[in-house]
């Protein structure tokens, strides 16, 4: 087994979307080489409902598909088919952009005002970047959760893991998606298959990602002591990019860990990314914008 290193520890950016809403930016438009097949990751994470209420109104994508896992609160969502629905704590939605959508995204938070989720948009190879739109809408229900020995406990979204395979299919990075927690004090260690780019998005708690020579510590808000020197670089959201090998290793702190462990095969193709569509070439761009113009962007 090789393991492998911490390539990059990186904070999470404070960024505006859509109609004003606050959220924490964790990776997006740039390095797309070093988290091929993936794109963007988002955490709307926040306790003030005027902070996101304005939520996402009617905007395009094509040449990509958006994951959103919801964790608290709500999301309801529509589009210019037809479709509509209502995400609620545990759901998730996988939706392939294609051709081209239009679509909004409006969340609510659950009693206490709390709205919490993330969204990741995944790449499409060329061959598939003019395929036709479509949703997979998976209830929390269906998600398969294993729980190991030690009480690590871990969902799996997508792609196959401990046994257990997720309800989320087709979809063209074919990634591994995972809500991992691993308890107060325990060492993990576990596989990603070699070929794939990989990264952990912490969340909740503490804990470290040993790398093959110094182990790097991620603190999340939850355990940061204000008056105290800062012990590590990472703080708060922490996105942890690993490099090459076919295995992680996290210990974790005193109040456990939390984190998204993505992995997908890199396209390795050229990205021409331009606000929510991302294409090979910026002649594609062009077109589709100039489409969107003249209103022939929908093409089913």
């Amino acid at each position: 087994m090789s393991l492998r290193p911490v390539k990059q520890i990186i904070q999470t950016k404070p960024t505006l979307e859509g109609a004003g809403v606050k959220l924490q930016r964790a990776f997006g438009f740039g390095k797309t080489k070093e988290f091929d097949p993936f794109l963007l990751l988002d955490d709307f994470r926040n306790d003030h409902p005027e902070d996101y209420l304005a939520g996402f109104p009617w905007h395009p994508h094509r040449g990509i598909e958006t994951i959103t896992y919801v964790l608290a609160g709500s999301v309801e969502h529509g589009d210019s088919l037809g479709n509509k629905g209502k995400m609620g704590a545990g759901d998730v939605q996988w939706m392939t952009a294609g051709s081209g959508i239009l679509h909004q995204e409006m969340p609510k938070g659950d009693q206490q005002g709390r709205m919490h989720g993330f969204q990741l948009w995944a790449n499409l190879p060329s061959n598939l970047k003019m395929t036709d739109p479509r949703y997979q809408d998976i209830p929390a229900s269906a998600i398969p959760e294993v729980t190991d020995d030690d009480g690590t406990r871990v969902r799996i979204v997508s792609g196959e893991f401990w046994g257990k395979r997720g309800p989320v299919e087709g979809v063209a990075a074919d990634p591994n998606y995972l809500d991992i927690s691993v308890p107060p004090g325990q060492k993990k260690r576990l596989k990603i298959e070699t070929t794939r780019n990989a990264f952990a998005y912490v969340f909740a708690g503490s804990g470290t990602f040993r790398d093959a020579s110094d182990p790097l510590a991620v603190l999340t808000e939850q355990v940061a002591k204000p008056e105290a020197p800062p012990e590590y670089d990472a703080r708060n959201h922490s996105l942890v990019l690993f490099d090459r090998g076919d295995e992680i290793v996290v210990q974790a702190g005193p109040e456990g860990i939390r984190f998204l462990l993505v992995s997908g095969k890199p396209i390795e193709e050229p990205v021409a990314w331009y606000g929510p569509i991302v294409m090979n070439t910026q002649e594609q761009l062009r077109t589709a914008f100039e489409e969107l113009q003249e209103g022939t962007f929908i093409k089913r």
